[in-house]
């Protein structure tokens, strides 16, 4: 069983940075790929990237591509999503999922309670 806290939200200005981190607990942290998820107001969740148990390959959504940096820490149980060039369009609930598939973009059993990001002038 994995558990799953992210932090890291909060308002910013457009074109501003954000770092969402997500800690997990359980033993199996490090053998589990793990992704960033986000649901805006009225529209479905969408995966925003996706990065290996071994941390050697990624996966992002073509939109946000030079963007958003997806990166784990085993050592830490963590991983982060770094966000630049910010846009009112990324504001959302950004989630964590644990165990996904790399290969197959299926979502994980895993997931954390999410962390509001609001891009706002």
């Amino acid at each position: 069983q994995v558990q799953l806290v992210e932090s890291g939200g909060g308002l910013v200005q457009p074109g501003g940075s954000l770092t969402l981190s997500c800690a997990a607990s359980g033993s199996i942290f490090s053998a589990i790929d793990m992704g960033w998820y986000r649901q805006a107001p009225g529209k479905q969740r969408e995966l925003v990237a996706a990065i290996s148990n071994g941390g050697r390959t990624t996966n992002y959504a073509d939109s946000l591509k030079g963007r958003f940096t997806i990166s784990r820490d085993n050592a830490k149980n963590t991983v982060y999503l770094q966000m630049g060039g910010l846009k009112p369009e990324d504001t959302a609930v950004y989630y964590c999922n644990g165990g996904l598939s790399l290969a197959t973009m299926r979502q994980g059993p895993y997931w954390g309670q999410g962390t509001q990001v609001t891009v706002s002038s």
